[in-house]
């Protein structure tokens, strides 16, 4: 099986480009369950690519359904050492515009259901999600948006709620009065699982509506979102096809988990350490 080093998780149409070119598919399964999809993998400007619809093909899964930690287990058993995340979301701000693109630098998790951490079983480990997402990459795909013209807003607050349901107004003014940026049901547990498996993350998140709090906006349906993904998936696929030559090496965050681990080693059992091997092995030896 062919490995890549950059992992794109998004709609099933991110790898509908033209350029892509070595294509062929992964069906893995991981510790933690079967992925959402086979990966896609590709060589884009000289580099292998793995593609993953979150939602599965013909988007099956809801927010909460989503396998988010065999999506990112699978990325690491591919070899991936860095994920860019194309995500929809609403707008909690006048000046994000639908249409805009928001690269996020903090997220703030209302996820309730989904389970959030590779760890648990006999194994405890608490990493730093102080800045959850790779600047280093945050700066890549910010760049490329601005040349494939998109308006872009670097920064800024992502909220993640349960779902499937959209907010209520009053949750959506209060998400406002908490200076966030974007609302979504996607990004978490996902960079939390990405940072647990030593992988750069970032978010190309388009930006596709108002939520409900803006007067003067229709409130958001599912028509107006499809609409607008569609319209903005050749967008994706130009910010994608730009970022990926400046995206190289190892990850920043390579060595987060070395003093992550509390657990005392001579108490973890064997079954632990062979579900945690790929994350945690090279530690343990």
């Amino acid at each position: 099986m062919t490995q890549a080093a950059i992992g794109v998780i998004g709609g099933s149409g991110l790898y509908a480009m033209a350029d892509l070119t070595e294509v062929e598919e992964a069906a893995l399964s991981t510790p933690f369950g079967e992925p959402s999809a086979p990966y896609v993998l590709g060589t884009l400007a000289g580099k292998r690519v793995a593609f993953l619809p979150r939602h599965g093909r013909g988007h099956v899964l809801m927010p909460g359904e989503i396998p988010f930690r065999a999506n990112i287990h699978g990325f690491k058993q591919l070899g991936c050492e860095w994920i860019i995340s194309v995500s929809a979301v609403g707008s909690l701000r006048e000046e994000i515009r639908p249409g805009d693109i928001v690269i996020p630098d903090q997220f703030i998790d209302l996820t309730r259901n989904r389970p959030g951490t590779f760890f648990g079983g006999g194994v405890v480990a608490h990493v730093s999600m102080a800045d959850p997402v790779c600047r280093r990459l945050s700066g890549i795909l910010e760049e490329a948006a601005r040349r494939a013209g998109a308006t872009v807003h670097a920064g800024g607050a992502y909220v993640c709620m349960e779902g499937p349901q959209f907010s209520s107004r009053a949750e959506s003014f209060r998400y406002r009065g908490w200076k966030a940026s974007v609302i979504g049901m996607t990004n978490m547990p996902e960079a939390k699982l990405a940072r647990e498996a030593e992988l750069s993350y970032a978010t190309i998140a388009l930006a596709t509506d108002y939520d409900c709090w803006h007067e003067d906006e229709e409130d958001v349906s599912v028509e107006a979102v499809v609409a607008l993904i569609r319209r903005n998936a050749v967008l994706a696929q130009q910010i994608i096809r730009g970022a990926v030559p400046a995206i190289g090496g190892r990850s920043p965050f390579a060595g987060s988990l070395a003093g992550a681990i509390i657990t005392d080693r001579a108490h973890i059992t064997p079954e632990a350490r062979k579900r945690l091997d790929l994350l945690i092995g090279k530690y343990l030896r």
